[in-house]
């Protein structure tokens, strides 16, 4: 297959006509979920459930939402009690713009003590990730394993020149041709990926704009970037996770190359899985790889 990180617009691109509350539902509606809202540690959180089993949360990336695991979300249900929250700041989550974070670890606390009557799988993809290590090093012992997916924090973020001259354009002009360039970074091959995603791509973007055009939805994913994706996390900190720990990565990683997946494997241990055709999204780019990958993990049969 070809691939390309040249940006090449498309009609449907530019016939963005859904609001962003409306986009949202879409997604939400077309997966086996309920959603509702909870307060933990003083912040209104939207959290997709379905599923039973043994529980599984999945923390998204910055600026994301819980819907953005819509490609996973389906078949991991048939399984798993599968938690899905919009992180604090983040879709329908409240918090305000500046999220301290010491106060999102023990959120994160506050979710997993009221939704997991077990502890859980913890999923974390990008800052999600380096979200679920700091917890995972300081309260190993309420989480059953540990998985990271294209994981900030393991070494300090040093991006791509090109992924990074993206990023910062974006962040200066959340506008949809920022958005788009950005977009192109994080995917390998992105006019395929949404020509196959069709209307959920619409959606996505869609409502990914409408965030990105909010300040305190902005200020929330710099600062969640600040406190968790910028910096390495202390080496003491990631000798200390005792939890049976896995890495999926995608090949084509442009944020956090597939050498800092490798270098952390090799260092403690953690098994790796790379998903081949994807960059740093393998649960939206190669879904189908990436379950099987997160099977394994699970131990699942």
């Amino acid at each position: 297959m070809a691939t390309t990180r040249q940006e090449r617009r498309s009609p449907r691109a530019d016939q963005e006509t859904l609001a962003g509350p409306e986009a949202r539902q879409r997604l939400i509606d077309a997966m086996p979920v309920t959603e509702r809202r909870i307060d933990l540690e003083g912040i209104p959180t939207a959290v997709l459930e379905g599923g039973a089993g043994l529980p599984v949360v999945l923390l998204h990336g910055p600026g994301e939402f819980a819907a953005k695991w819509f490609a996973v979300i389906p078949e991991l249900v048939e399984t798993h009690r599968v938690i899905a929250p919009d992180l604090p700041g983040h879709g329908a989550s409240g918090g305000g713009g500046l999220i301290d974070g010491e106060r999102v670890l023990a959120w994160l606390g506050a979710l997993i003590g009221r939704t997991c009557p077990v502890p859980p799988a913890l999923v974390g993809h990008v800052v999600g990730g380096a979200i679920a290590v700091r917890f995972v090093a300081r309260s190993g012992h309420r989480v059953e394993r540990l998985v990271l997916s294209d994981a900030l924090g393991l070494s300090a973020f040093r991006p791509a020149v090109e992924f990074e001259a993206a990023l910062g354009e974006f962040l200066q002009r959340p506008t949809p041709e920022t958005l788009d360039a950005l977009w192109a970074r994080c995917a390998l091959d992105l006019d395929t990926l949404r020509e196959r995603l069709g209307d959920r791509w619409r959606a996505l973007r869609a409502y990914a704009l409408d965030r990105a055009s909010t300040p305190a939805a902005l200020a929330a994913m710099q600062s969640l970037m600040a406190a968790f994706g910028m910096p390495a996390i202390p080496e003491a900190e990631l000798e200390a996770i005792t939890v049976p720990t896995f890495l999926i990565w995608g090949r084509h990683d442009l944020a956090t190359p597939l050498a800092v997946a490798q270098a952390a494997s090799a260092r403690y241990g953690w098994p790796l899985e790379v998903i081949g055709g994807a960059a740093d999204d393998p649960p939206v780019e190669q879904p189908r790889a990436f379950l099987a990958a997160l099977r394994r993990a699970f131990g699942d049969r």
